[in-house]
């Protein structure tokens, strides 16, 4: 047995061949890696456009990351399926559990997590050399820190308001890049939600719009701070881990700085 990022053993007594992904940027990776092991995935795995071709197979889709259908995953016989513990609901890992189904959580709030994790993914669940595209991203995101420090809110959603808090992802992937997350009212989730008028009046450089998980535009989006440098940027390069973590360090800090 070896234990998952949350430290729950998970019982594989060989490499898994047969992979279900709860997790988009993961499903990406795995697509990228080791295709013919993936027979699942859910809808919005968008990434790459041909996992099918790449798999030699035709990959079910079981329904989202909030609710996929675990019916659907366990007919599909896997030997594991992969989550996130922010991306998918816990409840959907015990379910799976109990009916006899593997399950490896990752676990990831920063870039070294996100390198160690994935490297753990691979080498010891499903039994392949580290990739190419990890070593590489391990290069990218390794580099000195640029000067000077410029200050910065992400907003992920609008109506209501939501923004990257603290211990995030997009906060230690900006912090690489040079670029501190603002605090923010603390309302005690990791994405607080915060109103248009106080994100208006903080004394910040940057506002910072990605295309997702709302899909922020030049015209929805930046007019609702008037006066305030707004940048535009590629969601999956500020949040998702794994092949689209080569060349995002420096695309953010071309896009942000």
């Amino acid at each position: 047995m070896t234990a998952d990022d949350c430290g729950t053993l998970v019982d594989l007594p060989e490499p898994a061949g047969r992979v279900v992904s709860l997790v988009p940027s993961i499903t990406e990776a795995i697509a990228l890696t080791c295709p013919e092991k993936l027979v699942g995935c859910t809808q919005w795995c968008i990434r790459p456009t041909d996992i099918d071709e790449r798999a030699g197979h035709q990959v079910a889709r079981v329904r989202g990351t909030k609710n996929p259908d675990r019916a659907a995953i366990a007919e599909l016989h896997p030997d594991l399926v992969v989550t996130n513990r922010e991306e998918n609901r816990q409840h959907d890992v015990d379910l799976l559990r109990e009916a006899g189904i593997a399950v490896w959580v990752t676990s990831i709030d920063g870039v070294d997590q996100a390198v160690t994790s994935l490297d753990r993914l691979f080498t010891e669940a499903l039994g392949v050399a580290e990739p190419d595209w990890l070593a590489q991203a391990r290069r990218d995101w390794s580099a000195p820190v640029p000067d000077p420090e410029l200050t910065a809110v992400v907003a992920v959603w609008r109506d209501p308001w939501m923004c990257a808090g603290a211990t995030t992802y997009i906060e230690d992937s900006l912090a690489r890049c040079g670029v501190r997350l603002a605090a923010l009212p603390d309302d005690g989730t990791r994405y607080p939600h915060v109103d248009l008028e106080t994100l208006q009046r903080l004394d910040v450089d940057r506002i910072v719009l990605p295309d997702e998980p709302y899909h922020f535009t030049a015209e929805d989006g930046p007019e609702a701070f008037p006066g305030l440098d707004v940048r535009l940027v590629d969601g999956q390069k500020l949040a998702w881990y794994g092949p689209t973590m080569v060349g995002a360090r420096q695309y953010l800090e071309d896009a942000v700085r």
